[in-house]
């Protein structure tokens, strides 16, 4: 692959707001800082903003401002420091708790739509500050919800969030999660992809490692977090009836990779460079392809494929760390070869 396309750093205020105890620092530590559902709970309240930045993929920085929830912080937000808060926001992440008795769409008894009216106030400073924003709802918890019953838990509170929405109606975001399975992977994958700048020229050097590969299907992951950064696939693959698939194999690959951490007692977030799976079906590679990414190949049973693919993939590196680097832009790629 060729291309003369220039990469430039970004970075992206993101707003991590909802009420005390909705489980923002939690979502936030599972997927940036490696820690696990059942050790969570430890975690204290946040108080005021809890700033920190995170680098995704070599040219993206993400700077999360953690807001704590209570009361008075929130007003603090929408007055006296409303212009600090919301001024330069790319994003805003707003998490409610879908068991709290203050997010309720018709204030029924013992219940009201204090949290609702609090991310209308929000959504109107964004509005003033930053209105080209992107807006995103977590609506939290969900596992304590029966599942019979979630699919019009979420719509009911989609419909309350669209209408408190204002002028990001059409754009906003919605997604049922829980810490506790992949939909935290699928929320924030989505959050983040959307983010990502140049996804385009990342994708085509995807499409030419799939066309020597002959593989159904290559997803990139986010080495630190691995969260689905993109995927190509063939025709088989698009097939694949099993949407899901990314946000789980996320949360299974993170927690073989924190379980050699804790095996190899290593602080280095690359615990493992090649990962391979032969059957008589398909060969599954998942390596190491920069610094900052992994790749996941599905391709065709043998041996001679099996090493093909590792050839092309090695091949890869250069050009794909040429295409993260943020110092010049990128000159001409390196041409995969098939290798056989």
């Amino acid at each position: 692959m060729e291309t003369s396309k220039k990469i430039k750093q970004e970075k992206k205020k993101v707003l991590l707001m909802g009420k005390s105890g909705a489980g923002k620092s939690s979502m936030r530590s599972i997927i940036f800082s490696n820690h696990v559902a059942k050790d969570v709970r430890r975690l204290g309240a946040t108080i005021d903003v809890d700033k920190k930045r995170v680098k995704f993929l070599g040219n993206l920085l993400l700077d999360i401002w953690d807001c704590g929830g209570q009361d008075a912080f929130t007003e603090s937000y929408l007055t006296t420091q409303k212009s600090y808060v919301f001024g330069d926001v790319g994003v805003l992440i707003y998490v409610f708790d879908v068991e709290s008795s203050d997010f309720s769409a018709h204030g029924t008894q013992g219940s009201s739509d204090r949290d609702l009216q609090t991310f209308a106030l929000i959504i109107s400073a964004l509005s003033e500050y930053s209105p080209r924003a992107r807006i995103f709802t977590l609506v939290h918890k969900m596992d304590l919800v029966a599942s019979e019953y979630r699919d019009a838990v979420l719509d009911s509170k989609s419909a309350a969030i669209l209408a408190r929405s204002g002028k990001f109606k059409s754009t906003v975001g919605i997604y049922a999660t829980s810490i506790w399975d992949e939909t935290l992977y699928k929320a924030w994958g989505g959050i983040v992809n959307s983010l990502i700048p140049n996804l385009d020229v990342v994708e085509d050097g995807l499409r030419d490692l799939q066309r020597v590969t002959e593989a159904e299907e290559i997803v990139l992951f986010e080495q630190n977090t691995f969260l689905t950064v993109t995927r190509v696939g063939s025709e088989v693959g698009n097939e694949n009836p099993n949407r899901d698939r990314y946000e789980r194999l996320s949360n299974i690959i993170k927690t073989f990779k924190n379980s050699l951490s804790s095996y190899t007692e290593s602080n280095s977030s690359h615990q493992f460079d090649c990962f391979t799976i032969k059957t008589r079906i398909f060969n599954l590679i998942i390596n190491r392809l920069t610094y900052n990414t992994y790749v996941l190949v599905v391709f065709p049973p043998g041996e001679a494929e099996l090493q093909c693919a590792k050839l092309n993939i090695l091949s890869a590196k250069d050009e794909f760390a040429r295409i993260e680097s943020v110092a010049e832009g990128v000159d001409d790629g390196l041409r995969l070869g098939r290798g056989r």
